[in-house]
């Protein structure tokens, strides 16, 4: 294990689990930087065919570290280097969530093929919020997904969502009972594992579709990010995040 993120290989399979369970998963510029470094190593070896992302614990991920993220430019440029690499990652991944789900912990579900969701799991989007705009192509892919007014709801809003309101969206793949969930998404890793490579590669590349509209939004997100991020809208947001209080906004 290493920055919290343990990596397991078995069979073709490399699992990715965030392992900060004291924390709700929430991840540092470290813990990003591995599981980036871990993905690159994954596309770059023919023997492995499937990647899986699970999270330790009663969470799968509460997000960004705020303080971490706060401290310097290294955590948010290891998180945007995450998220454009998990963007591109050219094999089927999966993904076992529980409990929170929260900003890039929802985001990086969007470029996961299957999504397996506890009953407890609640998918969270609050970028808006904390003064700041959606990430990981979020703005593009939730409304694809999910319908323009779900989207709302929660990009706008920052409303939760539950396991069973994300079924009926279609944004994760099924509900799976929390003591079977693991065992359930390594199972379905191990039938990709033993389906034809150059076939299933050929349409999960056709499913996605054209690259460079996500691409391009990406990239219009992060600078928005950026600069949302140096606003004073931003800045009233997380003070009032950490003195734990109901944020003011000001309209001039």
């Amino acid at each position: 294990m290493s920055d919290h993120i343990a990596i397991i290989e078995t069979n073709g399979v490399l699992e990715i689990h965030i392992d900060r369970p004291d924390k709700k998963n929430a991840l540092t510029g470290p813990m990003y930087r591995t599981m980036t470094a871990a993905l690159a190593d994954a596309s770059s070896r023919p023997e492995i065919g499937v990647v899986l992302f699970a999270g330790r614990g009663d969470a799968f991920c509460a997000g960004n570290d705020l303080k971490d993220f706060m401290a310097g430019p290294e955590g948010g440029a290891a998180a945007f280097d995450f998220i454009s690499a998990i963007a591109a990652f050219d094999k089927p991944i999966v993904a076992a969530v529980q409990g929170l789900a929260v900003g890039v912990g929802t985001t990086m579900l969007f470029h996961c093929d299957l999504v397996y969701a506890a009953p407890d799991a609640r998918f969270v989007m609050p970028f808006v919020n904390l003064g700041i705009v959606p990430e990981a192509g979020s703005s593009l892919l939730a409304p694809a997904i999910m319908g323009h007014a779900r989207a709302a709801a929660m990009l706008m809003l920052g409303e939760p969502m539950d396991a069973e309101g994300a079924d009926r969206a279609g944004f994760v793949t099924a509900i799976v009972t929390g003591d079977a969930l693991l065992d359930h998404a390594r199972a379905k890793a191990a039938a990709l594992m033993a389906k034809p490579p150059q076939a299933l590669m050929a349409t999960r590349r056709l499913m996605k579709g054209d690259p460079a509209a996500l691409q391009a939004r990406i990239a219009e997100e992060a600078r928005l990010f950026r600069e949302a991020l140096a606003s004073p809208e931003a800045q009233e947001a997380f003070m009032a995040f950490f003195e734990k209080r109901a944020p003011v906004f000001k309209r001039a």
